[in-house]
Parts: C-alpha cells; structure tokens; sequence
C-alpha cells in the first residue's frame, strides 16, 4: 500500500486515531531519546491545532503536529518518526503537508532539535536565534513564512 497521510482536528480525530500518535511521541521522545517530558500538554485538544500523520498497511510511520494552524504565527512541532521508517521521506512528506495547511504568508515556528537545522533549512526554515537547551537536547528556533499556492 503506498503512504497514506491524515490530517484531523481535536474535533474529528478519534481515541483510536490519537492513541498510536501519542505511542509514537513517547516511543522517540522519552523512551528512545531518554528524555522524560510532559508530552500530554493541552495543546492536541485546542481547536485550531491539527494532528497530522502518515500511515501504511494501518501501522503509523509518523506525525507532526501544527498549533495555530490557521492563525498568523503557526508552530510545527512533535515531528516524530517510527525508527522502522526512517529515511523513506516520512518526515519530509509530513512537514511539506503541514506547509500546505497555514495560511499563506504566515510565519511559521519550529523548535528543532539542533542536530537537524540543514534537515529543516530544506524546506525553507532559517535560524531565528540561539540554541538553548531543552530537556537535554540542544534545541534551536527556527522559522519561514508560509508560501502561497503554486500556479
């Protein structure tokens, strides 16, 4: 089956929808990076945040989270892929549809680890200030303002 890829609001997705997102989060973030974290923040349930993976043969490869979607200042974040999937372009197709759901012209924000800045300036994202440290990790922000439609 070829990579099938979602995208629900807290309105629409369901528990059985959310729940392997949530295992997938906790699978890279806190088991395999070793990083215990409140990953459970409030924000999945705020109404303009948009979950969004990808899927093949029922089993998640990935997700990414979009807060404020349809606002001004949008933020990518919980970019996570299955270690079973990693180096198909999962993540890439996932961040690339995340794009296409904010509003043109917005300035996106990211937070990204800081090992992937050159993964993330492929798509447009530029530094936009000192790393920091969180939870461990070096971390970075970055940001790019969202394209509009292509002709």
């Amino acid at each position: 089956m070829p990579l099938t890829i979602e995208t629900r609001t807290a309105a629409t997705i369901t528990a059985a929808e959310l729940y392997p997102l949530l295992r997938l989060r906790v699978d890279v973030f806190v088991v395999e990076q070793d990083c215990p974290y409140p990953d459970l923040d409030g924000q999945d349930l705020l109404d303009d945040t948009l979950q969004i993976w990808a899927h093949e043969d029922g089993e998640v490869l990935g997700c990414i989270r979009v807060l404020r979607a349809s606002g001004d200042e949008p933020a990518i974040g919980r970019v996570a892929t299955a270690g079973a999937a990693r180096g198909r372009g999962v993540a890439a197709a996932l961040i690339r549809h995340g794009l296409t759901l904010v509003r043109p012209g917005a300035t996106v924000h990211l937070h990204a680890q800081a090992h992937l800045e050159d993964w993330y300036a492929r798509f447009g994202f530029a530094r936009a200030g000192a790393n920091d440290v969180e939870d461990g990790i070096p971390h970075l922000p970055m940001t790019l303002v969202a394209p509009g439609p292509t002709a």
